[in-house]
């Protein structure tokens, strides 16, 4: 299978273990209508049992794991197997999160293993140092947040954002740059890509929030609005 083609700006909506069952279902289905009218992109993670209905159910969506393993077929029992989940309709895949990371070599092969079945890696990294080493390994995605700010409501300012989408590029030019961590208004979705990320998304901004659609439907319309500042530039 061939890995998807991202285009700037592409947005990802990551309920973690917040939402399950029929509460991220809907939630899907209001990104995936979303992505429809706006022409965009987006990656949606969801616990594992849940990503074959996000695949089958949600033609605009890229269903990404929250984490994935080295694994080959055989044995392994009660981990996560590359093949499944291609199997299952997932196009992508978070790795070294804050809240579950990897060795520097099980990231190394599980990257690998990614690019046998088609699977992109969306691999996160908290300073600009750690994105920079990290960067050597390849991945599609580069999720640059800082580990302080994840769940905070508080943004990284436009020296961090730059430094680290710099410091990716500079190693992997074509590794995608996702800005992330406290992500919780329009306004951030829009300063995350004016100052160089290539993607943003949330989590608690989105699925904490009094109404989550409402904030959805905030953060697509600025991820519009600055993709036609952008469009204006060049």
């Amino acid at each position: 299978m061939q890995p998807i083609a991202l285009r700037r700006p592409f947005f990802v909506v990551n309920p973690k273990s917040y939402l399950y069952g029929e509460e991220l279902r809907a939630l899907a289905r209001k990104t995936d209508e979303l992505c429809e009218r706006y022409g965009f992109q987006s990656l949606f993670t969801a616990q594992l049992i849940d990503l074959a209905w996000v695949a089958e159910n949600c033609p605009h969506l890229i269903p990404c794991a929250q984490n994935m393993e080295s694994l080959k077929p055989g044995r392994g029992m009660g981990h996560i197997l590359p093949e499944a989940l291609a199997a299952a309709g997932v196009r992508a895949t978070f790795l070294n999160h804050a809240e579950n990371p990897m060795t520097v070599g099980e990231l190394a092969r599980t990257i690998k293993r990614a690019r046998e079945v088609g699977i992109l890696t969306c691999v996160c990294a908290d300073s600009v140092d750690e994105a920079r080493a990290i960067a050597e390994l390849h991945p599609d995605i580069m999720t640059c947040e800082l580990n302080e700010l994840i769940g905070t409501g508080k943004i990284a300012g436009p020296d961090y954002i730059r430094a680290s989408t710099e410091a990716v590029k500079s190693v992997s030019p074509d590794t995608m740059v996702l800005q992330a961590a406290g992500i919780s208004s329009g306004q951030d979705v829009y300063d995350a890509i004016i100052y160089g990320g290539d993607a943003t998304g949330g989590t608690s901004g989105i699925v904490a929030a009094d109404d989550p659609f409402a904030v959805l439907e905030e953060m697509f319309a600025s991820l519009d609005r600055v993709r036609s500042d952008l469009a204006k530039e060049a």
